[in-house]
């Protein structure tokens, strides 16, 4: 909204600012952290008041259920806190003639939705059972549909799929890209999901996997700065940019409350639009691949739980003393803020190394 304060620069040379993605950036960085920050005791007062308290016992694992003995009234659905935060910043700093952002903010709502509706199943029944996985699944399914089915239709979206250290797109997709798109919102959403399970872990991970995705949606927006990395240049996608940063705003205002011990924690009303929110931005700057290394912790976080199942399944033996891979290090005998904080090392790394595929080509 902001944006077309840009015309009155010859008023004042102040106005000139709002053209500059990376002024805008900032500040929606800036006002999503200090919305968060300063909605969130209200906001927790009210979840604390109205017992929207997290279920932490999960089926069939009672070896875990000690980790959470202190968590028994720590409030969920905080993810409202990251959408609300993400939505208000994006809505008043973001170019709103741009398709990408809508097409953001469509995913953030939409499977903010599915997330909001599966906790609050889980707080009438009172216990960890919310949407039927199937429901859930096929929610999200219809929601990746919508997105992909968009760009599909839309001529000018290019429809390659890119891989690191390579300069050409390695596959067209053609009709494929509408599941493709499907599989990656799905799965990074889930994946995010999965991982949401220790005070502070999948939002730290996040705020490391979004500042890549900024970094790179920034350069893919620049003629420039593609022509001198040789990968595709890709118009209006330097708006990204500007969402990414609220949700690096959003999501740091979040740990501030979510960091161990947790004030609140996200639920899927947080995990599953952050997880599609990633997913959304890495197809639209056409860096599907990219996502899988710097968001490297998700992908190991869910595999880790399809190679279990696989595993028991097949064989009777299980790869890990408990899936996602952060319980195994809890059994192992880690403590969760050791857990966290390694992890969170990881990301780090991982979204620095996905950074440097982009030269290294």
């Amino acid at each position: 909204m902001l944006y077309f304060l840009a015309p009155l620069k010859d008023i004042h040379i102040f106005f000139n600012l709002f053209r500059y993605i990376t002024f805008r950036a900032a500040c929606a960085s800036i006002m999503a952290f200090f919305i968060c920050i300063w909605i969130a005791p209200r906001m927790i007062r009210w979840l604390a008041r109205i017992n929207v308290i997290a279920n932490q016992q999960r089926e069939h694992a009672d070896s875990i259920h000690a980790f959470y003995a202190h968590k028994k009234k720590v409030p969920t659905m905080g993810g409202l806190l990251i959408v609300i935060s993400v939505t208000v910043s994006v809505l008043l700093w973001a170019n709103l003639t741009n398709r990408f952002v809508w097409m953001l903010l469509f995913v953030v709502l939409s499977f903010g939705a599915v997330g909001f509706i599966d906790d609050w199943l889980k707080l009438k029944s009172q216990s960890c059972r919310g949407l039927k996985s199937q429901t859930k699944f096929i929610g999200q399914v219809l929601l990746g549909m919508m997105l992909g089915v968009y760009l599909y239709l839309d001529p000018n979206f290019d429809k390659w799929l890119y891989l690191p250290f390579l300069k050409q797109g390695t596959f067209y997709l053609g009709f494929f890209f509408i599941p493709f798109v499907v599989l990656v919102l799905v799965g990074s959403s889930n994946a995010l999901n999965l991982t949401d399970g220790l005070d502070g872990l999948a939002i730290g991970c996040t705020i490391f996997t979004a500042t890549a995705l900024a970094i790179v949606a920034y350069l893919v927006g620049r003629a420039d700065f593609t022509s001198y990395l040789s990968i595709p240049y890709i118009v209006g996608a330097g708006e990204v940019t500007v969402v990414a940063a609220a949700l690096i705003g959003a999501s740091a205002g979040f740990l501030w409350f979510n960091c161990f011990p947790a004030d609140v924690v996200m639920g899927d009303t947080g995990s599953l639009p952050l997880g599609g929110l990633l997913g959304a931005m890495a197809i639209l700057i056409k860096k599907e691949a990219l996502l899988v290394i710097a968001g490297g912790i998700f992908v190991w976080e869910a595999l880790s739980v399809i190679l279990q199942v696989l595993s028991f399944k097949l064989f009777r033996k299980r790869i890990f003393l408990m899936s996602p891979f952060h319980h195994h290090l809890q059994l192992k005998g880690w403590p969760e803020s050791k857990v966290t904080v390694r992890l969170w090392i990881i990301a780090l790394l991982l979204a620095v190394l996905s950074l440097s595929t982009l030269k290294v080509q």
